[in-house]
């Protein structure tokens, strides 16, 4: 009884705080807690039904894993998941970097209103859609109106069908992505530089340090916080795929499959042909499932080194 009355004399005290948050809390609740009931669809043969969702749900056939086996038993399972892991690691790693130096970089420069003006370009991309991004790397890649096309003939080479060579899309997608998103990340870190103490940098000048030793002995360390948690968010997403940069890029090419299939697009076909909701919930829960492992191991290891970094 004493705990119960504690309980809601907390409530009382701090009725401020917690209609502050109550919108936040019924969002959460309605569209991020309240549809993990659906993941039981993963484990059925999902038929729809006259009398609605709910009763398609629960007249629907159960199959247990089976529907898992689509992700699993075809040729393409490694593929897809190999192409995956490898381009959200090199998304990871390369947005890491460039978007810390291009953080650092901004904010060195001294003149605001041109910093600023370098801020807007480069976070424009981050707003264009992936269709709209799709025809802007088509005019570039174009069998006969391309403009990268158009140079190599200008200087006797032949064309190239960028939309049948393979080896060239792994680093094509790699710079499109990073093109399109560091600008969005970067601004995150900007945020982060300018709060830093200028009296740190004042005293390091007053020592001796160079630019370059003021970067590596001040921002940089007072970045890894900040770098620690994002890059951990980022582990969790590991096993998900952008699918307008896989699919609208390269314009759904055959002829590329083995370089720009992923979990989201193989599902997505997947889909389109047979029409198995299962399937796809399947592979959203197998996904998530594997991104919040990861998290937690990841999120242990960074535990046992700096507990202050650390998620949770």
């Amino acid at each position: 009884m004493n705990m119960l009355g504690r309980f809601f004399r907390d409530i009382i005290k701090n009725k401020a705080m917690l209609l502050m948050v109550l919108p936040g809390t019924i969002w959460f609740f309605f569209f991020s807690y309240l549809p993990m009931a659906g993941t039981i669809i993963s484990f059925k043969e999902y038929r729809y039904s006259r009398d609605g969702f709910l009763a398609s749900i629960l007249e629907s056939k159960w199959v247990g894993l089976d529907n898992f086996k689509f992700l699993f038993s075809t040729n393409d399972a490694y593929i897809i998941t190999r192409n995956t892991v490898l381009y959200n690691g090199a998304f990871i790693i390369l947005g890491l970097i460039f978007s810390v130096g291009l953080a650092i970089i901004l904010s060195e420069i001294i003149n605001k209103r041109l910093s600023k003006s370098y801020q807007t370009a480069i976070f424009m991309p981050y707003f264009l859609s992936w269709v709209i991004v799709g025809y802007f790397v088509f005019s570039f890649l174009s069998l006969d109106k391309g403009l990268l096309n158009q140079i190599l003939s200008y200087v006797g080479i032949d064309p190239i069908n960028w939309y049948s060579e393979s080896k060239y899309w792994p680093y094509i997608l790699v710079m499109i992505n990073m093109w399109k998103l560091i600008g969005y990340n970067s601004v995150i870190y900007l945020a982060a530089v300018i709060g830093i103490d200028k009296s740190l940098y004042e005293a390091a000048m007053i020592d001796g340090a160079n630019k370059w030793r003021q970067i590596r002995h001040i921002t940089i360390p007072m970045l890894i916080p900040l770098m620690t948690i994002l890059t951990l968010l980022a582990v969790g997403r590991i096993f998900y795929a952008d699918f307008g940069l896989f699919y609208q890029v390269p314009r759904d090419s055959g002829m590329l499959y083995s370089v720009t299939n992923v979990i989201d697009t193989y599902v997505y076909r997947g889909l389109k042909t047979s029409g198995e909701i299962g399937m796809s919930t399947a592979a959203g829960l197998y996904q998530s499932v594997v991104g919040f492992t990861l998290v937690i191991l990841s999120n242990y290891i960074v535990r046992k080194f700096n507990k202050d970094n650390a998620l949770f």
